[in-house]
């Protein structure tokens, strides 16, 4: 900690989210070291002091540094945020291991899944550094909203309390509010699986099935998202909250999401690879289709949508198709009945 209750922060990743976390917590008076894999696209941040690719327009507060190697960015860290696509997560892991064998703790705003298993992402940190106190952040938010300023609330959940709230106390401020937890699991399946919903409400908005579809969509999604975290170990209260209801609302009826404009997309006629580089950005929800679909066949959940989605995205399935026959499903109750214990 530096003097006055400031922290020396790494931010490892240094895409859209990841510069406007550094950005956000540099206005906060921390010293901050964010850190991308590119050299080249580090060094422009030093130079230019803005991340002109994906945050343009938004300059970096003086405590917030760019730095070109791993190392430098580690270098009297308090804390270690990792903000990366979630297939380079294990990656990134190894790197700090090789730098830092055991850090005392590590934190990620990471959305999904680590592909080896699947497994979610605190069981990949676990794995590799059995004694770090653990973090993640998660909630409704869109990068470029955060980097403006404008208003937004988070949750940080850690089973180490103190942990969350000295993370949350970094970030929170007079238009950022950080919430805490101690459901990791579940705030962690709330971040993932939504961008699945995202892209099937895409889908749907883009083929003209209208409000009501999509409000169905999010609502049957949100029953999706619970069964597979209760199944996985998350609380019931979780799903109802900002890293979970909050966060699939906001992703799947704006077009600021990504995995909301890969399914517009593909309603359109673009294959993946088209639709990938029209948006320009990790589309999360196409790898999650494919690890929450093997989840609920190991752990016998019912998962239609993502049944429905893993089909367009790899079985050949035509959009409308799927839609349609989620959309004409057999009638049944509602109420969803409690998990049984195992």
């Amino acid at each position: 900690m530096t003097s006055g209750g400031r922290y020396r922060i790494a931010v490892i990743g240094a895409g859209s989210w990841g510069t406007a976390l550094a950005v956000l917590l540099a206005r906060h008076g921390h010293r901050v070291h964010l850190w991308g894999h590119e050299k080249a696209a580090m060094e422009r941040l030093q130079r230019e002091r803005e991340n002109r690719r994906f945050l343009p327009g938004i300059p970096f507060p003086s405590p917030l540094q760019p730095v070109l190697t791993l190392t430098e960015a580690l270098e009297g860290a308090t804390e270690r945020l990792i903000v990366v696509p979630s297939h380079a997560f294990d990656s990134v892991l190894e790197n700090i291991a090789g730098l830092e064998p055991a850090p005392p703790s590590l934190a990620w705003a990471t959305k999904g899944l680590e592909p080896q298993g699947p497994r979610l992402l605190h069981e990949a940190v676990s794995a590799r550094f059995p004694h770090a106190s653990v973090a993640v952040v998660s909630g409704p938010t869109f990068a470029m909203e955060v980097a403006r300023g404008l208003p937004t609330a988070i949750t940080v959940a850690s089973p180490d309390a103190e942990h969350a709230r000295r993370l949350a106390a970094s970030l929170h401020g007079e238009s950022f509010r950080a919430y805490t937890a101690s459901d990791i699991v579940g705030v962690e399946v709330g971040g993932a699986a939504k961008n699945i919903m995202a892209i099937a409400a895409g889908i749907s908005d883009g083929l003209g099935f209208g409000a009501n579809a999509r409000a169905a969509l999010i609502t049957r999604g949100l029953a999706e998202i619970t069964r597979i975290g209760l199944a996985l170990g998350g609380l019931q209260e979780t799903f109802m909250g900002l890293a979970g209801l909050g966060d699939l609302v906001l992703t799947c009826t704006d077009d600021q999401s990504r995995n909301r404009r890969m399914g517009l997309a593909l309603a359109a006629g673009l294959d993946i690879a088209s639709a990938r580089e029209e948006i320009g950005q990790e589309v999360e929800g196409l790898a999650a289709a494919r690890d929450f679909h093997r989840l609920a066949r190991r752990h016998g959940v019912e998962m239609p949508i993502t049944e429905a989605v893993h089909g367009i995205l790899y079985e050949g399935v035509e959009p409308s198709a799927a839609v349609r026959a989620l959309l004409a499903r057999h009638p049944r109750e509602e109420r969803e009945e409690p998990p049984t214990a195992h």
